[in-house]
């Protein structure tokens, strides 16, 4: 049965004031949902003025300072202490929620007596225009939903950080976002959300996340990120972060989702995108050739990854074996 009437609060994290007007929209839309966060609270990652600024500014809002570690992962931890209700949600400080985005989320959780937590639909808001090269499988280079993930409420291995609901129960059992793995300013290594729902599972057997695309968002996405360099730094980043999920978890629930992308959308993608060419879309090939590219340079970050946490587990042991 679904209960609405749920308490439910809702974390925006930032950490920079180049945002902000985007800040303003995301707590605007968070004011205007059918159903209202019980508290709406902006955590600023060690940056006092805008903190000062936004306790002047924003009003609806309770503000708060990182306590924890500097970066995504420990804003999102602060934040999560600071709430008082069961389900937190979090929404990114880039991107406004539609009107019954906390709706579907929380209705999804309330329903289903194993629900851990719930996670929506990321929908690109160009502030350019929508490259045509760039492929839907792709489109979790710029924090987006991608070609590939489920079109109805489904169980899901991991959330999205930025669109996601979560019981309280998730961090009181298995503690908060690693930090190690989390995004910093601009370092685009993520994967926090990954390794956090992967070691929820684990640790809480007969539970899961679910994956509801009904719940949508909409997520900035500046002309920088669509460029042929963030497109390459992305995707080897991401490949670093798989490795370090999978350091924490292991490979085999790190790699789960993956697997099944790589083996089934990408080459459907490739495909497609050399269909849309012989069709007379030119843009078709560009988009195969970039999928096979991603693929490349992901599996590329993944394995350097791999050979550094070998390389420090055998100098740990070397510094270990020569102080005994």
């Amino acid at each position: 049965m679904i209960n609405l009437s749920q308490p439910v609060s809702v974390i925006i994290c930032a950490y920079t004031e180049a945002r902000w007007n985007d800040l303003q929209a995301a707590v605007k839309s968070l004011h205007n949902q059918t159903h209202r966060p019980d508290e709406i609270i902006v955590v600023i990652d060690y940056n006092d003025p805008m903190r000062e600024r936004v306790q002047r500014e924003i009003a609806g809002v309770t503000v708060i300072a990182n306590t924890d570690r500097k970066g995504a992962s420990g804003a999102k931890n602060s934040g999560v202490r600071a709430a008082k209700t069961e389900w937190i949600a979090f929404l990114d400080d880039d991107a406004v929620a539609e009107p019954n985005w906390l709706a579907e989320l929380l209705g999804v959780c309330t329903s289903r007596a194993d629900c851990l937590g719930t996670g929506g639909w990321v929908v690109p808001a160009w502030a350019g225009e929508q490259p045509k090269w760039f492929p839907e499988e792709f489109y979790w280079v710029i924090g987006a939903s991608y070609r590939g993930m489920p079109t109805e409420v489904s169980p899901i291995r991991n959330l999205f950080a930025g669109c996601m609901c979560v019981h309280r129960s998730v961090f009181d059992t298995v503690g908060g976002f690693r930090a190690e793995i989390g995004p910093l300013g601009k370092r685009p290594i993520n994967c926090e959300e990954t390794e956090l729902c992967i070691r929820a599972a684990q640790k809480m057997q007969g539970k899961r996340f679910y994956f509801n695309p009904a719940a949508r968002i909409h997520h900035h996405t500046p002309k920088e990120r669509t460029t042929w360099a963030y497109y390459k730094k992305r995707c080897y980043s991401e490949g670093l972060a798989k490795a370090l999920v999978t350091q924490f978890v292991g490979a085999n629930d790190a790699l789960s989702s993956e697997r099944g992308h790589v083996m089934k959308a990408l080459p459907k993608g490739v495909l497609r995108g050399l269909g849309d060419f012989v069709r007379g879309d030119v843009s078709g090939a560009a988009r195969a050739a970039m999928i096979v590219a991603g693929l490349g340079i992901t599996s590329a970050g993944y394995v350097a990854g791999m050979v550094a946490r070998e390389n420090d587990r055998v100098y740990a042991a070397r510094k270990q074996a020569q102080s005994s």
